[in-house]
């Protein structure tokens, strides 16, 4: 059985069990959360696809940490100028673990 939500702006497949990181969100370590913003439920055979959303439908999943992602450079140089700016950003990530589907 998988479902496909949406959370922090993109979708993901999850599945009970997986571990997936989200845009980091506000909860505390060891809670649980509810992803109520399920677009499709499969269990192998019946496929619901809401529309947008389903109703009633909803993921649980335990909240494991935070983490940061790659580092990303960025290079700002404008040739002949001597002028040359190297800054970084490093995005966030709220781990999950999906505990249940229901819907």
């Amino acid at each position: 059985m998988y479902a496909v939500v949406f959370c922090g702006g993109k979708q993901h497949k999850v599945s009970e069990g997986d571990v997936v990181c989200v845009e980091l969100l506000d909860a505390k370590e060891g809670s649980e959360i509810d992803l109520d913003k399920v677009l499709l439920i499969s269990d192998g055979t019946n496929i619901k696809v809401g529309a947008p959303y389903l109703d009633g439908a909803k993921v649980t999943a335990k909240v494991v940490g935070a983490k940061g992602g790659e580092k990303v450079k960025i290079v700002k140089f404008r040739r002949r100028k001597h002028h040359q700016k190297v800054t970084g950003h490093r995005q966030w990530y709220t781990v999950l673990e999906i505990t249940g589907i229901a819907g």
